[in-house]
């Protein structure tokens, strides 16, 4: 089974695409902001990240470029409201190494689309 870690200081968004997810076959681990998101990316086997872009702490800008300068080829989906200061952002997610980016508010079934374009190239761990 597939890890993704959704990092979201909104409660409910992150709940609903951890449900969604779950779903949809993943085995979903959720973080409050981008220092617990890292901690648990260090912590646990992952396959794919989505951040939010404007959090406390550490912001997604920072968890995209924390886990590229580590190395990580992981697909990441940066996510922002839809704001135009939100769009520029996204931009910036992608220039720090974002895979994806995905503007707020979207349809979950927009989200599971990308999600399974990015992971099924990736081969599924048998335990």
């Amino acid at each position: 089974m597939q890890t993704i870690l959704v990092v979201d200081d909104e409660a409910d968004i992150a709940a609903s695409m951890q449900e969604r997810l779950t779903m949809e076959g993943y085995h979903v681990l959720t973080a409050s902001d981008g220092r617990k998101g890292l901690r648990v990316y260090h912590e646990q086997l992952v396959d794919l990240v989505i951040t939010d872009v404007l959090m406390p702490e550490i912001d997604g800008l920072e968890v995209v470029r924390t886990l590229r300068r580590l190395g990580t080829a992981i697909p990441i989906i940066a996510m922002s409201g839809g704001g135009d200061r939100d769009l520029d952002f996204l931009i910036e997610a992608t220039e720090f190494g974002a895979t994806r980016t995905l503007a707020k508010p979207f349809r979950l079934e927009e989200l599971v689309g990308m999600v399974h374009d990015l992971l099924d190239s990736i081969p599924h761990q048998v335990l």
